[in-house]
C-alpha cells in the first residue's frame, strides 16, 4: 500500500505545467503591477487576485428575497380591471394562437377559463403604482420602490427558471450571484462570510413548497471560498459553533495552526486548490465561533425596530426574524445575503395560499427597507424581491367566483427592487391587457443581473472566470443589459 507520502509527492503532467507556469506568471504580473501600481480594490485582498471593481459603485452590498415558487403578478401589482368583464372565458384558441408552452399540470385540460383576479388594488405613492390589497405595507413604501412590471425568462418549470435566476444559466454546476459578487468584490469583514443564505419559514400549512439545492448558492467552478453559507432558521445559525467540553479556544487554535500546516505541506507538494479552501473555511469557523453568536443575539435589538419589521421578527426563521438578521449581517460586512421564502406556487386555491405568503413577507419588507433607510444604509444596499416566472391569467383547475389556481408563466412578471442607486416611486414596463405578454421595456434575468453588477460597480462582460477554456460570466454570452432608465 502506497504512503500518505507517495501519494502528495505524485505529480502529473497538468499539475507540471501549473506548478511552472504559475510561477512565471506571478513573476510577470508582480513586473506589470510595479509599472502601473494596479492593485485588488476590495478591503480584504483575495489571493486569487479577484477582479476588480470596474468603477465607483452605488451600492457596497446587497439582499435578494428570493420567493419560491413564483408570486402571482396578476394578483399583486399588474392590474387588469377590464378582465372582470370576461370571467370564464375560453382561452384555448387565443393559447394556440399565442404559441404558448403549457406545462404538465395543464397540458390536459379541455378549457383554459380567464380568471381575474379577486383582490382589490388601489393606487399608492407618486407613480400612482397600482399595489393589491393583499400588500399593504408595502403600498405604504411604493415612493422607496422601483416595481418592474416587464421581467420575462425562457424557463416554464422551478428548478431550470431558479437556476437561470440565481445562477444566470439553466444547466448546472454555475456559480451563483452572490459567489459572483464574493469573487469580485471580496470581504468587508473576515469574521464573517461574504455571502450568506437565510431560509425564512412559511406560516400555512397548504402551500406548495417547492424544494431547492445548494446549488442555487454554490460556488460552481469559482473557488469553494465564494459559496454561500447557509445560517439554520433554528438552534445555532452554524452547527459546532461551540468547542467540545475541555477544548479551549488556546487548544482549538494549536490543533488548527497544527492541521493548517499539514495541509499547506500538502498543497505545496500536490497543487490542489481545494485544500487552500479546505484551510480558509476551518479559518473562518474558528473566528465564526466568536462573530455568531453577537450576531444572533437580538436581545438587544430595541423595540421599536421590532415593531418595524412586526411581531414575527422575535421568532427565530420566521421571514421578518430574517429581514432583521439581513440588516444585522450587512452591519457587519457582510456583502450579500440572500433570504429564501418558500411556498409561492399556487397552482390551486390561489386567494387562500396567497394571501397566507403576503402575509409572511409584507411588513418584514417594509421593516427591512424603513431600518435601512433609518441607519442610512440603504443609499448603499440594493435590495431585489421577486420569484422565477409569473403566474397565468387562466386558472389550473375548477374555476369559481372565489377560488382558482395558476399555472407557471415565463413571459412577464413583476419584481421590485429599492436602494442601492435605484430610483424609487417608479414603475417600469408594461403588459397586454391580458398580463400575458410585454409590451414595454421588457427586462431578462440577464439584465437584471447586469444591472445588479453595475450597481456595486462591476461591469458584467469583464467579471469573468476562466473555467474549461472559457470566460466564464455570470450573464453568459447573449446579450444583457444594464437597465439604466430605473436608476437614479
Amino acid at each position: 500500500m502506497n504512503s500518505v507520502f507517495d501519494y502528495n509527492s505524485a505529480i502529473n503532467r497538468r499539475q507540471f505545467f501549473r506548478k511552472n507556469g504559475t510561477g512565471l506568471g506571478v513573476a510577470a504580473l508582480s513586473s506589470l503591477m510595479a509599472r502601473t501600481g494596479i492593485g485588488h480594490a476590495a478591503e480584504t485582498p483575495a489571493p486569487d487576485l479577484a477582479h476588480l471593481q470596474h468603477f465607483a459603485p452605488k451600492a457596497k452590498r446587497a439582499i435578494y428575497i428570493s420567493l419560491i415558487g413564483a408570486p402571482s403578478q396578476i394578483d399583486l401589482f399588474d392590474y387588469k380591471p377590464e378582465l372582470q368583464k370576461r370571467f370564464k372565458e375560453d382561452l384555448k384558441k387565443y393559447l394556440a394562437e399565442q404559441g404558448q408552452r403549457l406545462t404538465g399540470m395543464t397540458s390536459g385540460q379541455a378549457a383554459f377559463p380567464l380568471a381575474p383576479s379577486i383582490f382589490k388594488f388601489a393606487q399608492h405613492g407618486q407613480s400612482g403604482a397600482w399595489i393589491s390589497e393583499l400588500l399593504p405595507y408595502t403600498a405604504k413604501m411604493a415612493d422607496d420602490i422601483c416595481i418592474i412590471k416587464s421581467m420575462h425568462t425562457e424557463a416554464i418549470n422551478h428548478e431550470p427558471a431558479n437556476q437561470l435566476v440565481y445562477t444566470g444559466s439553466m444547466q448546472a454546476g454555475k456559480a451563483s450571484m452572490g459567489s459572483w459578487l464574493s469573487y469580485g468584490l471580496g470581504s468587508m469583514n473576515e469574521d464573517l462570510p461574504t455571502f450568506v443564505v437565510l431560509h425564512a419559514t412559511h406560516s400555512s400549512p397548504y402551500a406548495n413548497v417547492q424544494a431547492i439545492s445548494a446549488r442555487l448558492w454554490g460556488a460552481g467552478f469559482l473557488p469553494g471560498k465564494h459559496a454561500g453559507v447557509a445560517f439554520r432558521s433554528k438552534g445555532d445559525p452554524v452547527l459546532y459553533l461551540k468547542d467540545s467540553p475541555g477544548i479551549s479556544r488556546d487548544l482549538r487554535r494549536s490543533m488548527l495552526d497544527g492541521l493548517n500546516a499539514m495541509n499547506q505541506k500538502s498543497y505545496e507538494v500536490v497543487g490542489d486548490p481545494s485544500i487552500q479552501t479546505r484551510i480558509q473555511q476551518y479559518e473562518m469557523a474558528f473566528r465564526m465561533q466568536a462573530s455568531v453568536p453577537e450576531l444572533a443575539d437580538m436581545s438587544g435589538e430595541p423595540e421599536h425596530v421590532h415593531e418595524l419589521y412586526g411581531e414575527d421578527s422575535k421568532v427565530r426563521g420566521t421571514f421578518a426574524n430574517s429581514a432583521m438578521m439581513a440588516r444585522r449581517l450587512l452591519e457587519r460586512g457582510t456583502r450579500f445575503v440572500q433570504i429564501f421564502h418558500r411556498g409561492w406556487d399556487q397552482h390551486g386555491n390561489l386567494p387562500r395560499d396567497l394571501t397566507s405568503q403576503c402575509k409572511d413577507v409584507d411588513q418584514g419588507c417594509y421593516g427591512l427597507i424603513q431600518d435601512l433607510k433609518q441607519r442610512g444604509m440603504l443609499e448603499d444596499t440594493l435590495v431585489i424581491w421577486g420569484g422565477e416566472f409569473g403566474r397565468t391569467v387562466y386558472s389550473q383547475g375548477q374555476l369559481t367566483e372565489t377560488n382558482y389556481g395558476r399555472d407557471h408563466h415565463p413571459r412577464c412578471f413583476s419584481i421590485w427592487m429599492a436602494g442601492g442607486g435605484v430610483k424609487g416611486g417608479q414603475v417600469y414596463g408594461e403588459t397586454d391587457d391580458m398580463s400575458y405578454n410585454i409590451t414595454q421595456n421588457p427586462v431578462h434575468i440577464r439584465d437584471l443581473h447586469a444591472t445588479l453588477l453595475h450597481q456595486l460597480g462591476l461591469d458584467h462582460t469583464r467579471l469573468t472566470y476562466k473555467h474549461q477554456g472559457l470566460d466564464q460570466r455570470l450573464t453568459g454570452v447573449e446579450p444583457a443589459k444594464v437597465v439604466k432608465d430605473v436608476l437614479a
